[in-house]
């Protein structure tokens, strides 16, 4: 039992299994047997409860929510970031003559000493787990980086302008506010959890805006006279012409926030009140997920499963931007990235690096396209080749020829539908007969939101609404149906992230014939559904009765298949 604590503990705290064990053994109340004994008579649900347990057993405080709102950032003002972070100690509060201070490792004396030395005060350890001891270190600093309040009498002009970020959290005191402004907003963008920023100007004012969950949220309404000295700090840190604003520009922004690389995808575009930007963000630091984490229903994983070990054709992803296409690729170059197979990509950008594959990223200005690397890549000996998207007839035609020249490739394009697809090739100008030979199956997606795990209800759905999804009432007799409420966990929106709901269209060869003679895609959509395939509409009916989702979220992105 003892090495079981140890290992529980270590996952959760920042404790050395040699601390943990001098920990257990150094008690003089309480023997170490007798704390395993103590312990494992009791069910742990999570490691959180078993270190809150231990704590009583061993006489110290533990704390399992940290108030952030009520941390003085005067407390942090003469310690640093990385300091925190590599210590695991955070100043709570002062209480007369004592300071208590958040700690995941209550055994770091030295530490402890130094926040001694620091406030001239005795210092009490507070217990809290490493996970929500960091996410409280990263929110008091982001709170110490700017006061947005303060920032209503500062002129554009007293900015500099001139020195790119590199870590958020690393402005000082002498940064320029606007650069303080800026950081704090993609701080808050990445703690968010964003996948998009907006920077709009208008007559008057200028708006920032978050997307998150597939939806934009206002923010912050930042002074009209800081719009130039917004928009020109964002087009230095993205290497862009400040002096150019006539012209869109697009744009790269390589950050570390909170240990986390994210890398900002920049694009400016000018509007008749100024110049507008969006900002993509993606979290480097993601594990890349299995096929069976996404979302995908079991039945199309196991057509996809099978698709993949082919050793020549094209698979294609389709779906909307942001939809999740690259996760899915990545998954199943993930399941395929073995010694003994070759994989290349060409992607614009890299979003994510997987060891094992040879990665190249697009870049225009030196006249690396998809089509001049993939041309390469045929001299390169591959057994798998992803393209990031198929954009044009020359790509198109290069990726059947590697397919049909015993080449795996994967690829997405952009279509509504998996049906979708096939038409939207042969208006590229791709020979039908050439891509029904090659293409063996098309997965598309799009992503809802997930009802938050805190505050969803059970409710019976009306009658209006069974027949909008098409079901009888019947069908939903053992379904656990929700609605969303809304919470402090899920900020009042009742949602909390997004899943994907899919369909997957395998090429038989009556699909084939109907591409062949240029059907559109209402029609191969009808067939294949005859054949068995599972619509988006089909998949989202099975998440509602789950309850992972909405009846209203699946009806706003599917529509009615006939």
């Amino acid at each position: 039992m003892a090495l079981d604590i140890n290992q529980l503990l270590s996952k959760s705290t920042s404790l050395s299994l040699d601390q943990i064990r001098s920990v257990l053994a150094s008690t003089s109340s309480l023997r170490p047997s007798s704390i395993g004994d103590a312990l494992e008579k009791k069910e742990y649900g999570t490691a959180e409860e078993l270190v809150a347990d231990l704590c009583r057993e061993l006489g110290l405080d533990f704390i399992k929510d940290i108030p952030v709102a009520d941390i003085s950032t005067d407390l942090v003002r003469d310690i640093p970031i990385n300091y925190a972070k590599t210590n695991s100690v955070l100043p709570f509060r002062e209480d007369g003559n004592e300071v208590i201070a958040l700690t995941s490792n209550p055994v770091n004396l030295k530490t402890l000493d130094d926040l001694q030395v620091l406030f001239g005060k005795r210092v009490k350890p507070l217990i809290s787990t490493a996970s929500k001891l960091q996410d409280a270190i990263n929110r008091v600093y982001e709170k110490s980086t700017a006061n947005l309040s303060g920032l209503d009498e500062i002129e554009a002009e007293d900015y500099d302008l001139d020195d790119p970020i590199i870590d958020l959290l690393e402005a000082g005191e002498d940064d320029a506010p606007v650069i303080k402004l800026v950081n704090s907003l993609l701080f808050r963008g990445v703690k968010e959890k964003a996948t998009d920023i907006h920077i709009e100007p208008y007559e008057k004012d200028m708006v920032v805006r978050f997307r998150m969950d597939g939806l934009l949220y206002d923010i912050f309404k930042p002074p009209k006279k800081l719009q130039n000295a917004i928009t020109s700090r964002i087009k230095v840190m993205g290497n862009l012409n400040i002096a150019e604003k006539r012209l869109p520009q697009d744009g790269r922004i390589p950050l570390k926030v909170g240990g986390k690389d994210i890398d900002i995808r920049l694009s400016t575009v000018p509007t008749a009140f100024g110049e507008r930007i969006v900002m993509r963000l993606q979290d480097r630091s993601n594990v890349v997920l299995e096929l069976e984490q996404l979302g995908h229903s079991r039945e199309n994983l196991d057509k996809l499963g099978d698709l993949i070990q082919r050793t020549y054709g094209i698979i294609l992803v389709t779906g909307p931007t942001g939809s999740g296409k690259s996760a899915t690729l990545y998954a199943m170059l993930s399941r395929l990235n073995q010694p003994d197979v070759n994989i290349l990509t060409v992607e614009d950008p890299v979003e994510q690096r997987l060891h094992g594959l040879g990665q190249v990223q697009v870049n225009s200005k030196i006249g690396l396209t998809f089509s001049s690397a993939l041309r390469s890549f045929l001299r390169q000996d591959p057994d798998i080749i992803m393209v990031g998207e198929i954009r044009d007839l020359e790509t198109c035609e290069l990726a059947i020829n590697a397919s049909l020249t015993g080449h795996l490739v994967m690829s997405t394009i952009h279509a509504n539908d998996a049906a979708g697809a096939f038409p939207r090739l042969t208006d590229m100008g791709a020979e039908p007969f050439l891509i029904a030979s090659s293409i063996l199956g098309v997965v598309s997606q799009r992503l809802v939101r997930v009802l938050c795990p805190h505050c969803k209800q059970p409710y019976t759905p009306s009658d209006f609404e069974l027949n909008m999804l098409g079901i009888t009432r019947e069908s939903i007799a053992h379904a656990n149906i929700c609605k969303a409420v809304g919470c402090d966990h899920c900020g009042g929106k009742g949602y909390v992230g997004r899943t994907l709901i899919g369909e997957m269209l395998v090429i038989t060869d009556d699909i084939r014939s109907l591409i062949m003679q240029r059907k559109d895609g209402g029609t191969i959509k009808k067939l294949a559904i005859q054949n068995g395939m599972k619509t988006f509409r089909d998949h989202g009916i099975q998440k509602v009765m789950s309850g992972i989702t909405t009846i209203e979220e699946v009806l706003s992105n599917t529509q009615l298949d006939i």
